[in-house]
């Protein structure tokens, strides 16, 4: 679980993970608690020999027959094991972005019962995609996540290490440093010279971003002095580019001497991304005629590292496809069978009730799927009528008012006065809120993989000082399995509670809890505000609510007493 910021290229980041939690050639114990599946262990047998071996091509072949082979409701832990395998087999061929979509993936058959020790490297390696996308938000939130549920006091420094670097590549070196010095009292830091190492480089490269040269080069050396005792050469091209980095501006001929340990070692453990690092540094502190020498080295070593990294992207792609594909054909010879074998049968005995009811069948449903979807249609038209009623009255009562009133005081006061101008900031301010807020109630709702996660981000929205928003989630709805147009309604009825908890309730906090039972998914909403004392801002406020909720079936209940709060109870079908 180390970053690529520690200086290991990600062969090395992906497998270390794996190693860790599992053993090079030893599938999780949770696997033979599990029902028997022969096919699936004639898969994962290969796929586990070829990934020991570096194949990973083959590995990864056999990775996604084993992922397929598995029911999806009733194993679980085999296909997160397979998508974990095949995310870092992506990632370990620098293909982040598919790296991402098979984790999250995994993510979708996480529940309670799943072992922590699961999550922890599926999050690790979305830590270290999002990071290789330079998306370092997303990074910190599952390193976050891995920390979270970390029990091994090793494991949680390796990941604090890690959300430190991220900082750093941020630019808040402040911020690494706070993260990164209580590791260094770490008992099981001190006694592991490798990652006692690593804490002392990146926080000397810290210290030395913050202007503090003698702390910066007391703990670089350190650091050096311990990675050259135990022969660390991924560690050692990290010291020698802080090193060469530290003397750039100070003493350019020692910063090239440093730049070229740094390749050297870059090169000897066949480290491409640090070997393009080393690089440029040799480029910033070379005499002008090796320059050129250099930079074509950098040229053409990334446009190999981008030919690898697409062909490598290509063929996984190719592999997906082709068992898809193949498992597809398969069943449709299966139905071809089974469909042949009823006809025949159905010749045999010329049930000519049967072939009534059937057609009787056809026109009954083809009737009522005719009148579901002219139902449908207008429902449709009525929401986009009262969506854009709904737009047009917040345009005009919430930003209207806000704009005339602001242009006039821009035309009125003296706006080279700075109480006057950080007013009309603040007015600005106050009007883009607004129209941000409009926007988000209005946009499209994404129905797919990621609608758990943007439903609890619409949620977390509204969390600010005066309000604590509390999401209670077990983690066993499987949200795949509901139809989308059940997804929209129930994002859009989620909103406008929130949206009338803003407006009305008064409240310090709300609660929203999920949960799911054999016939439905129930969702209970409620605050500690000053309950709706109006019955008409009920009546108007959450008419909608009860609207959406039964063109999908469900059924919503209120319970509202003055000065004890809002609640509502929704249950959908699954």
């Amino acid at each position: 679980m180390i970053t690529k910021k520690l200086h290991f290229p990600n062969f090395y980041l992906s497998l270390i993970v794996l190693l860790a939690l599992f053993g090079c050639n030893k599938k999780p114990h949770i696997i033979k608690n599990e029902k028997n599946n022969t096919a699936y262990q004639i898969y994962i047998d290969y796929a586990e020999k070829y990934f020991a071996n570096s194949q990973y091509n083959r590995a990864f072949f056999y990775y996604n027959k084993s992922k397929l082979a598995c029911n999806p409701s009733e194993e679980k832990v085999k296909i997160i094991y397979s998508l974990l395998r095949m995310s870092a087999i992506q990632q370990i061929q620098g293909d982040y972005a598919s790296s991402e979509t098979s984790a999250t993936e995994a993510i979708s058959f996480f529940n309670k019962k799943t072992d922590n020790q699961y999550k922890i490297a599926i999050y690790n390696i979305l830590g270290i995609n999002y990071k290789s996308l330079f998306d370092y938000e997303n990074a910190i939130y599952y390193y976050n996540q891995a920390l979270n549920i970390a029990e091994d006091e090793l494991q949680k420094t390796i990941l604090k290490n890690n959300i430190a670097v991220i900082y750093i590549d941020k630019q808040n070196y402040e911020g690494a440093i706070q993260i990164l010095t209580p590791l260094l009292s770490v008992k099981e830091v001190l006694e592991n010279n490798e990652n006692y190492a690593r804490v002392l480089d990146n926080l000397g490269f810290s210290y030395f971003k913050t202007g503090n040269s003698k702390k910066s080069m007391d703990y670089i050396n350190q650091a050096l002095k311990i990675r050259e005792q135990i022969k660390d050469d991924f560690g050692l091209t990290s010291s020698y580019q802080h090193l060469s980095e530290f003397y750039n501006q100070s003493n350019p001929a020692l910063s090239y001497h440093y730049a070229q340990l740094s390749y050297g070692k870059a090169t000897k453990v066949n480290n491409v991304n640090d070997r393009l690092k080393s690089l440029k540094l040799l480029i910033k502190s070379s005499p002008e005629n090796q320059s050129k020498k250099f930079t074509d080295n950098y040229f053409r070593i990334n446009d190999s590292l981008n030919k690898a990294t697409q062909k490598a992207k290509n063929q996984f792609a190719k592999i997906k496809y082709d068992s898809t594909k193949e498992k597809n054909e398969n069943l449709v010879l299966k139905a071809q069978k089974a469909e042949n074998a009823l006809e025949l049968e159905q010749q045999k005995n010329k049930n000519y009730i049967t072939y009534f009811f059937t057609f009787l069948g056809i026109i009954s449903a083809s009737c009522y799927y005719y009148y579901w979807r002219k139902k449908s249609k207008k429902e449709k038209q009525k929401a986009v009528y009262e969506s854009e009623i709904r737009i047009s009255k917040k345009l005009h009562d919430e930003l209207a008012n806000d704009v005339y009133q602001t242009m006039a005081f821009a035309e009125t006061q003296d706006l080279h006065n700075p109480i006057k101008k950080e007013t009309l900031l603040v007015n600005l301010e106050k009007i883009y809120a607004r129209t941000r807020n409009i926007s988000r109630e209005n946009s499209k709702i994404e129905t797919g993989n990621k609608f758990e996660e943007e439903l609890k981000e619409m949620l977390s929205g509204y969390n600010n000082n005066q309000v604590k928003i509390i999401i209670k989630d077990n983690g066993d709805i499987n949200w795949l399995k509901v139809p989308p147009e059940r997804k929209i309604a129930l994002h859009r009825v989620l909103q406008e509670l929130m949206v009338n908890m803003k407006k009305h309730s008064q409240c310090s906090f709300v609660v929203v809890s999920f949960e799911s039972n054999e016939k439905c998914i129930e969702i209970n909403y409620s605050d500690n505000g000053i309950g709706i004392k109006d019955s008409l801002i009920l009546k108007n406020g959450l008419h909608n609510v009860e609207n959406r909720i039964g063109t999908i079936n469900g059924t919503i209940t209120f319970e509202i007493e003055n000065n004890k709060g809002f609640k509502a109870k929704i249950a959908i079908p699954k």
